[in-house]
């Protein structure tokens, strides 16, 4: 079955310095998350979660594309992208 995201919420997660949010493969839900050097250069402290998110948002199709690419059936139980996935999906 094909990796999808129906869902298109996103959640910041201030401990482990991430942007969470999740895709589907049939019934199963398959957990993602891009660390937050992936998506900003650098981050000012006190808007961090909404830089983060917005983002997020504004890369949300190659963010997308890079969990498709990284994501192997039975293979993980949580996935984290890195800068070096997002490159990956570059043309």
């Amino acid at each position: 079955m094909t990796l999808i995201f129906p869902n298109r919420s996103r959640s910041y997660d201030e401990t482990a310095k991430r942007v969470r949010f999740v895709g589907y493969d049939g019934t199963f839900q398959i957990p993602f998350s891009i660390e937050i050097r992936a998506l900003l250069n650098a981050m000012p402290a006190f808007d961090a979660e909404e830089k983060c998110l917005a983002a997020f948002d504004a890369a949300r199709f190659t963010i997308l594309e890079a969990a498709q690419k990284a994501y192997v059936p039975g293979n993980k139980t949580f996935y984290v992208l890195t800068q070096a996935d997002l490159r990956s999906t570059e043309r």
